[in-house]
């Protein structure tokens, strides 16, 4: 064991709840509120809200699902649209699998790691793994993902049978408070490179949905990735030379 990094099953355990219930078991509240909101006036039954919730596990796919299905366009379209809205977690799980399979030997619980991987948990964990004993990351991974999970279920049922007592504006808020958590916690997390990469997608966000609105995600991360990795890293170049 690694001297003053946390370890043991209590211990862990503990700490992996603290953090959830700390920020971000909330942000995944409120934010599913939204959701569940948006699946009722879409017409979904509350179970199929839910299982969107589980089984998409990524807002921006939830979303293209219930909109395509409101516009009357068949499971085709919507498995596409969901897949292509959260093709950003591949990277995000290729990453991040190595950092939680110490011990793993076989294929099913990596099949659940990456199951139950979302932006907060992948933000959250990579902040709390310096601190966790390697052995007991995969632990601490899970009782943090599955605990932000059920505060999502709770938070789509809520917001399902709340439909129509909240505002409008209020509904459209709680789905935007997710993305907006993750880019703070990110921030605080990154090197230079990271976090010009958020300035910089701030700054091309609005240019990018001016002129090509169909695209505006894909350029704005390209653009503003590209200049925040490439100025970021030659300015930590500078710095330590």
């Amino acid at each position: 064991m690694s001297q003053g990094l946390l370890s043991g099953r209590r211990a862990v355990f503990r700490r992996a709840i603290l953090d959830s219930l700390s920020l971000p078991a909330f942000i995944l509240l409120t934010t599913m509120m939204g959701f569940g909101s948006l699946a009722r006036v879409s017409g979904f039954e509350p179970s199929m809200a839910v299982a969107a919730t589980v089984l998409i596990w990524g807002l921006p796919g939830q979303l293209a699902m219930v909109d395509l299905t409101a516009a009357g366009h068949g499971i085709v379209s919507a498995v596409v649209a969901c897949s292509l809205a959260n093709a950003r977690f591949l990277p995000m799980v290729v990453s991040f699998l190595p950092t939680v399979s110490r011990g793993v030997s076989r294929p099913w619980p990596l099949l659940v790691y990456a199951q139950l991987l979302s932006i907060n948990s992948w933000a959250m964990c990579l902040k709390a793994f310096p601190g966790v004993e390697p052995n007991w990351r995969g632990f601490y991974y899970t009782v943090f993902a599955s605990s932000i999970l059920g505060a999502a279920v709770a938070g789509t049922l809520l917001g399902y049978h709340a439909s129509g007592v909240m505002p409008a504006p209020m509904v459209l808020g709680f789905v935007f408070l997710s993305p907006l958590f993750f880019a703070l916690v990110l921030s605080a997390v990154s090197g230079l490179p990271g976090r010009l990469s958020l300035v910089f997608g701030c700054a091309v966000m609005g240019v990018a949905n001016s002129l090509v609105p169909q695209m505006d995600l894909v350029v704005t991360g390209l653009v503003g990735g590209t200049l925040g990795f490439v100025i970021g890293r030659r300015l930590s170049q500078r710095a330590a030379s």
